[in-house]
């Protein structure tokens, strides 16, 4: 009699320890897989276009965590900045090693993150903490040629264009977003104009292929860290 107690007693603790399990841990939500590509009239382009895509959960969507990993470089080595893109969680901090033989002055006037880290010499690094949501366009203000591009968020739910102009996200939860675009030599203007609101069942969604009204062959046009043209005939003494 002790004994069918004894049993009676295990599996109702049995199942009560398994019901306070799956409260603990309920069922994941719903994902989807999301799929587009962008298509532009821009002749003779030879390379994929830097571009990003991202997701902004609205209307009660499941927010998830965009936590750094691992150490955040744009290194500056042979008057270029590598990589000439980077995707970082807001707060972010990124190091700018310097890996030429001479100097350089690295600096943004845009919106995204404003900073000018002045002169520093070769084999020295310098730092910035990118506190706020944005696109930085990132340039030398001794180098013309050099421009990078930072693009802070604080969602994980982002791709970045492949060699086919295409984008795949992965594991989203189910529910409503704002999807926005980054696409490098795009005028802001038209970047806002492409903002949509998209529902994603627990499916993979194609959106097709995005015409993108006109492209530049290069990047964003600039100036100096003092508004000025850059003189293509003056010779910096830090211009080694």
């Amino acid at each position: 009699m002790r004994n069918k107690r004894f049993r009676i007693w295990l599996f109702c603790s049995v199942i009560l320890a398994s019901g306070v399990a799956c409260a603990q841990n309920p069922p994941a939500a719903p994902v989807t897989e999301l799929r587009l590509r962008i298509s532009s009239p821009q002749p003779g382009k030879q390379r994929a276009v830097p571009a990003v895509v991202w997701l902004e959960p609205i209307a009660g969507t499941p927010v998830l965590s965009f936590l750094p990993h691992g150490r955040y470089t744009l290194l500056q080595k042979n008057r270029m900045f590598i990589p000439h893109l980077q995707v970082i969680p807001v707060g972010t901090v990124v190091q700018f090693p310097n890996a030429d033989p001479f100097f350089h002055n690295v600096f943004s006037l845009f919106d995204g993150k404003r900073f000018d880290l002045g002169l520093y010499e070769a084999g020295s690094s310098k730092s910035v903490t990118f506190s706020r949501e944005g696109v930085s366009y990132i340039f030398c203000n001794i180098h013309p040629e050099m421009s990078a591009v930072v693009l802070a968020l604080s969602t994980p739910l982002y791709a970045v264009t492949d060699a086919n102009d295409s984008f795949v996200l992965r594991n989203i939860p189910s529910g409503d977003y704002n999807m926005h675009l980054w696409i490098e030599g795009v005028p802001q203007s038209v970047l806002d104009g492409l903002n949509r609101l998209v529902h994603l069942p627990p499916r993979t969604v194609d959106l097709g292929t995005l015409r993108i009204p006109s492209m530049s062959a290069g990047t964003v046009p600039h100036t100096n860290k003092f508004g000025n043209a850059y003189d293509p005939h003056s010779k910096s003494p830090y211009d080694r």
